[in-house]
């Protein structure tokens, strides 16, 4: 990667967690030296609610991962999700400079180009994919540079967020004295760590199911082409099992992660349960199954509203390699089972590869976001064309926008 030594930190903000992952580049990849974790408190469905109870939560997750790792972390590429991100297609055309060579100056033109598309002002570009090139109507082209042509164009994947969401994001990250490298869609940085190259070129489904949120993620052919987020995640299932087994949230979520399984018929109708109740009353022991019959039904649904989703997208006919299921809330027993019941085609579990180091404990998913952003950091190199600076302000943005308007009209 030629950035041997460097150290390199994810911090995944979730609904439920909050994770910092540091990383060291070597010779041979990446190694986990560091892994640090604490329940958020200031998050809902992937949106800061609460600023103090955030920077709480990444500090703590921060200092456990220094702590581990033996060294100190100034900058950090922050993961993003919530229902206010929205991806789109685009489609960009320019021509080729008078030499008819290629060179990086018209990818950035054509890329541009693409990204010129108009959004609300209270929206920003978060990234910009390249999924294909076309030159001269030759489709198909992924490395344009140095090609010939007089024609260039660009055929990308756009994603924005809510230009407050993120800027809680990096004001809590500010306030515990680390900088922003860069903002990272979180269903991105999760392909990063549990896809293979050869999953992305047949076509794949991404679903990464978090605590507030399902993120979706499809390519085909080696690109990113759709990403959606649903609303939906683990904390309805938590709050289900609270309900249903009238005991408290913290214990449905420790009930959840240990006995929940996603199939009843899987279930062993003898194996039995204590469940803490509420109010000081003693607990109780109930089946197994109980608890199943519990899960199984929102689990459905989750898969149901990807299976919407993707159907929606006119992706169904492109994910032949099937789905993988990654985030914490996928560590429930016979998930992938259900999945492909509902879903109809292949699916497995991703969990974080192709690393070194702390591999037992990283090889979780719900540490897939974490390892991802490291990953997406250690080749950011290879995006620079595409980076934005996030520490521009709300402000900055938008009078880059309106500048960049006026010069359009004259």
């Amino acid at each position: 990667m030629g950035r041997n030594n460097e150290i390199i930190a994810g911090l995944d903000i979730g609904t439920t967690k909050i994770a910092c992952i540091i990383g060291e580049v070597t010779s041979d990849g990446i190694d986990i030296i560091g892994i640090g974790s604490h329940p958020s408190r200031g998050l809902r469905k992937g949106v800061v609610i609460n600023i103090d109870a955030t920077i709480n939560s990444i500090q703590k997750a921060v200092e456990e991962a220094e702590l581990m790792a033996g060294c100190e972390v100034n900058t950090v590429y922050a993961g993003i999700a919530g229902g206010h991100i929205h991806g789109f297609n685009s489609h960009g055309i320019v021509a080729v400079n008078k030499d008819k060579e290629v060179k990086n100056g018209d990818l950035a033109r054509v890329v541009d180009a693409a990204r010129a598309v108009a959004i609300p002002m209270d929206r920003q570009v978060l990234h910009v994919i390249p999924q294909e090139y076309i030159i001269d109507e030759q489709d198909g082209i992924k490395e344009p540079l140095g090609m010939t042509g007089v024609r260039l164009e660009a055929k990308v994947h756009v994603v924005t967020a809510a230009v407050t969401s993120v800027e809680n994001i990096i004001k809590c990250t500010r306030s515990c004295d680390l900088d922003v490298v860069d903002i990272v869609l979180e269903q991105l940085a999760s392909s990063e760590a549990v896809l293979e190259a050869d999953e992305k070129e047949l076509g794949v489904a991404v679903v990464d199911i978090g605590g507030g949120t399902t993120d979706i993620a499809i390519y085909n052919q080696g690109s990113l082409i759709h990403t959606a987020v649903l609303s939906l995640g683990g904390n309805h299932l938590t709050n289900d099992i609270a309900v249903g087994l009238r005991t408290p949230m913290a214990e449905a979520e420790r009930i959840k992660q240990r006995f929940g399984c996603a199939l009843t018929k899987r279930v062993n109708p003898e194996e039995t349960i204590e469940v803490p109740s509420v109010g000081g009353r003693p607990p109780r022991i109930l089946s197994r199954e109980i608890l199943s019959e519990i899960v199984e039904p929102r689990v459905e649904e989750i898969f149901a509203y990807v299976a919407r989703e993707i159907e929606d997208s006119g992706c169904e006919e492109l994910i032949a390699g099937g789905v993988v299921i990654t985030g914490g809330t996928t560590i429930l027993d016979n998930m992938p089972e259900l999945a492909e019941e509902v879903l109809g085609v292949p699916v497995r579990r991703g969990m974080p590869r192709d690393v070194g180091g702390l591999v037992d404990v990283v090889r979780n998913p719900k540490f897939a976001t974490g390892v991802g952003l490291v990953e997406y950091g250690a080749s950011a190199d290879e995006r620079a064309l595409f980076q934005r600076d996030p520490r521009q302000g709300m402000y900055g943005k938008l009078m880059g926008r309106m500048r960049q308007w006026v010069s359009a009209m004259f």
